[in-house]
């Protein structure tokens, strides 16, 4: 990886090895693929475009899109001229979406359809933003990102000067945080930051992997630098539409990586589990007898004979269905964004999908500390040992600080939050809390502004106890609350696909969300869980009361990020009459 010291490097690179398939992306419901040619030519051409349109080295240009081949190809193109990209969640709010296309000092923009369209002209009208709008779709009546490299095709432009003045240290990338505390601020990232990082991560890719899915939002620096990953290694990258899409779409491609988030894979699980309990007689027997085999998998080293004996038999019977349900081909899952359940990793692993669990910020490009693929280099319950070329230290009060050359310089326009990012001695403040166990491995106890106190003076780390409940089958989602209250309570969205057929199973009549919640049967089973869950609690942390909620949180309902984490403050807020009530009744 020493050879790339700029990203469009990696497309040099991989015109010496070219393939026919170097990207695809779907279009009225069929794959549409561009060969490495293809795709450097249009990147070339936008390039060109760029230029004859007066952009130049240190300029900004937006992008807000799903994933798509042109997501690439805008990057690419703006980052060999020096231009850096910023990427734009769909989901932001029109005030949110204005402060940063002027904050950045966006000159153009481009989206994916219409709807975004005209999402970007209520934002621009915010502060009166004039700004180049440019579409991947085609709309009428909007400029099209085709435009572009049809004007860079009758540009006798030479490339290479431009290339030649983007250095190592330039800014490839400004990449806004969600702005849940205060306005959103502006990660500065350069070539050399994420470089780095692909660097020190592309071990965790085996030279025999050559196809990978992409439904991460590439917004998220994780899923951004992983495909740079993917295109300096050539593995053909297929992207999903959406997070509807993804099941068929791995159906179809048959992946043999791709990265996630654990909200997805506890999903793939519950259905898995779900399956099963609709199995009957001996198969059922076997489903279950499996399924607690890979809740017991060690880290594999630890595994003895007899354990790898039976595991051998449930991968034949058991297991290898799990594999086919993600395409047949799947070897490796790289899961990051959240904290991911330790008996999850355990199962998967046990059916023989590794999946591996990481750790990293948006200012840290992002991967701070992984599990690797080697058996003897991962540890479940921890986020694996930190990158090589990272320094990791823990601060007195708990805190991960971290140095080395993936760390952002700062913030954009930003002084002072730069400078209450860093210590004294340049590392950077993660916000995380944290140890390292005596065998190398980083473990990640908690958000340190989510751990809250007790009126009775009690510490609670609610991730850990959510961490917990999510184990349950019946819980989709839950936040734990009570800062200066008596006692921790629980806000919690029932799993209701599992919720109807317990409560038909107990001939409990299911009529709405809103009147099943109310249940006492309903109410009673969720006690139930909740005090067999919260068995290995402290007295001090065990919940005493909780609701359940009948609507799901959501990304367009403004309770989730975009790599689907809580915003705490924002279901605070929405819930205050619901959390009243259960210090008061």
């Amino acid at each position: 990886m020493d050879k790339f010291n700029r990203i469009f490097d990696i497309l040099d690179y991989y015109q010496q090895h070219p393939k026919t398939c170097m990207v695809a992306g779907k279009q009225n419901g069929e794959w549409v693929k561009y060969s490495t040619a293809d795709f450097i030519n249009r990147v070339n051409n936008i390039s060109k475009a760029l230029i004859a349109n007066n952009l130049q080295k240190g300029d900004k240009v937006a992008i807000m899109s799903g994933n798509r081949p042109e997501w690439n190809m805008i990057d690419f193109a703006c980052n060999q001229l020096g231009i850096a990209l910023v990427p734009l969640y769909p989901t932001l709010s029109a005030n949110d979406l204005s402060y940063i296309l002027n904050d950045s000092e966006s000159k153009m923009i481009v989206v994916s359809n219409a709807e975004l369209a005209y999402k970007v002209d209520d934002a621009l009208s915010v502060n009166q933003l004039n700004i180049d709008l440019y579409t991947l779709d085609e709309i009428s009546g909007r400029k099209n990102y085709m435009d572009l490299v049809t004007l860079g095709q009758q540009q006798p432009i030479d490339l290479q000067p431009y290339k030649d003045a983007v250095q190592p240290h330039d800014l490839l990338t400004l990449i806004y945080t969600s702005g849940t505390t205060g306005k959103p601020k502006g990660v500065f990232l350069s070539h050399h930051n994420i470089l780095s990082n692909v660097a020190a991560s592309e071990y965790l890719l085996e030279s025999h992997l050559t196809k990978a899915l992409s439904f991460l939002p590439l917004c998220h620096i994780f899923e951004r630098m992983v495909v740079y990953i993917y295109l300096s290694r050539q593995v053909e990258i297929y992207y999903s539409e959406n997070l509807d899409n993804v099941v068929a779409d791995i159906s179809d491609v048959k992946p043999q990586v791709f990265t996630t988030v654990p909200r997805v894979l506890e999903k793939v699980y519950d259905k898995i589990v779900e399956k099963g309990k609709a199995l009957t007689g001996i198969k059922k027997s076997l489903f279950f007898w499996a399924l607690e085999l890979g809740h017991q998998f060690q880290e594999p080293p630890k595994n003895g004979a007899f354990y790898n004996f039976k595991l051998s038999i449930a991968r034949k019977l058991i297991f290898s269905k799990w594999k086919e349900a993600l395409g047949g081909n799947i070897e490796l899952i790289i899961s990051g964004g959240a904290a991911l359940q330790e008996r999850l990793g355990r199962v998967f692993w046990a059916a023989d999908i590794k999946v591996l669990e990481g750790y990293g910020l948006t200012e840290t490009s992002p991967v701070i500390a992984v599990n690797s693929h080697v058996g003897t280099d991962v540890k479940f319950g921890t986020v694996g040992r930190v990158l090589k070329n990272l320094a990791v230290k823990i601060a007195d009060d708990g805190e991960i600080l971290v140095k080395g050359p993936s760390i952002t310089s700062g913030y954009f326009k930003n002084e002072e939050a730069t400078r209450e990012a860093f210590d004294e001695q340049g590392f950077f403040k993660t916000g995380d809390i944290g140890e390292i166990t005596p065998d190398g491995f980083l473990k990640i106890t908690d958000r340190k502004k989510e751990i809250f106190k007790t009126a009775g003076g009690k510490y609670i780390a609610p991730q850990a106890i959510e961490n917990k409940f999510m184990e349950s089958t019946f819980i989709a989602q839950v936040m734990i609350v009570g800062e200066n209250q008596r006692f921790p309570a629980a806000l919690i969205v029932p799993a209701f696909e599992q919720l109807e057929k317990w409560c038909e199973h107990k001939g409990i009549a299911y009529t709405t969300k809103q009147d099943i919640i109310k249940n006492p049967e309903v109410i009673a089973k969720y006690e139930r869980e909740i005090e067999q869950l919260s068995r290995t609690f402290g007295q001090w942390e065990k919940v005493k009361k909780f609701e359940l909620l009948p609507q799901e949180w959501t990304i367009d309902g403004g309770e989730l990020t975009p790599k689907l984490s809580l915003k705490r403050k924002v279901i605070t807020n929405n819930s205050a009459a619901i959390i009243q009530r259960i210090y008061t009744e």
